[in-house]
């Protein structure tokens, strides 16, 4: 394990955790754009978890690697979704802002399985 992977690794799980908890407290900066694109408020404390979940899966897999692998598996499938969910409600100005949580997933993942 490289000390590029544990900073790639401990920095995106920091950045999908705050992601996740600013989702589960609703925070306006999050509510907002989810409210626009047509997702329904009964999905976000799943949403949030899953965030939540997969940060933590991430830190997890420093020390069994199957579950960071597992984990960064997930969050990519959770963040295509959410380019999905901005391009079918047609906000291409904001399309960007999933990636920016799935690049750095993809990274990690790719460092994780590179060692």
């Amino acid at each position: 394990m490289s000390t590029t992977q544990v900073i790639v690794t401990g920095l995106t799980a920091a950045w999908v955790g705050f992601s996740g908890f600013s989702l589960l407290r609703r925070a306006d900066f999050v509510a907002k754009p989810l409210i626009e694109y047509g997702v329904p408020r009964s999905w976000w404390p799943w949403l949030g978890a899953a965030k939540a979940a997969g940060a933590i899966g991430l830190l997890a897999g420093l020390a069994v690697p199957a579950i960071g692998v597992a984990a960064a598996i997930g969050l990519i499938l959770y963040f295509t979704g959410a380019v999905v969910t901005v391009l079918r409600a047609r906000s291409y100005k904001t399309v960007v802002f999933p990636f920016l949580y799935l690049a750095p997933v993809v990274v990690a993942l790719a460092l994780g399985t590179a060692a």
